[in-house]
């Protein structure tokens, strides 16, 4: 019974370690964001459009970027997880080149109008992810928890008399089971970190082909 409780312990702590981290930027991560926070990446919640953005303010505009029927179509096309990358990042430089080219358009207007479509969309996006990721982080520490408590309760039939095999079979198969879960979705965690910071590369790349132009 020795050799299974050490057996046990070893399981939950195996986990303890996938969850939390055993790398120094992990550590370092734990130490500076939320507790439901798992990437070693610093957390950002918001992007401020002022770190990327010169231009005039999307604040002061007198209409919304979708009031724009042209401007509305490029940023929906552009933002659309069905759009692929290269195709999104097209479509804006072709629009912005389209805009500039324009001697009777106010394209400093559009340009900013266009800015401020896509950078919302953008943030809109990317904050849904984190809090999917944060989500994420919070399912784990509730499955790392049942893991234990099933450690527990097979350890605790193993002992009794009244425990039968089958019992103690099915239980070691949902003990499996909720592991393997567990380390699945723990192994998926690093790249889905990355996903916001991918974004605002994307979001970066827009802006420049923008401000090129104004």
């Amino acid at each position: 019974m020795t050799e299974m409780r050490a057996l046990g312990l070893g399981i939950v702590l195996t986990l303890m370690l996938l969850a939390v981290g055993s790398s120094g930027a992990q550590a370092q991560r734990a130490a500076t964001g939320p507790p439901d926070w798992p990437c070693v990446q610093r957390l950002i919640p918001d992007l401020a459009w002022g770190t990327m953005w010169t231009g005039p303010s999307p604040e002061e505009l007198e209409q919304q970027w979708w009031e724009d029927e042209e401007v509305g179509r490029v940023v929906r096309f552009a933002t659309s997880r069905e759009t692929p990358r290269d195709d999104a990042i097209e479509r804006v430089r072709d629009f912005v080149a389209q805009v500039a080219s324009n001697a009777d358009s106010n394209h400093e207007q559009r340009l900013t109008l266009l800015f401020a479509g896509l950078f919302e969309r953008f943030n809109q996006e990317r904050s849904r992810i984190i809090e999917h990721i944060r989500s994420a982080a919070r399912g784990q520490v509730k499955r790392l928890e049942r893991v234990s408590d099933m450690v527990d309760e097979l350890e605790a039939k193993r002992d009794s008399d009244e425990a039968s095999a089958s019992d103690i079979e099915r239980l070691q198969n949902e003990l499996h089971w909720e592991q393997r879960a567990f380390q699945m979705r723990q192994q998926a965690l690093p790249a889905l970190c990355e996903k916001p910071y991918l974004l605002e590369e994307e979001l970066s790349r827009m802006v420049s082909a923008i401000r090129a132009e104004m």
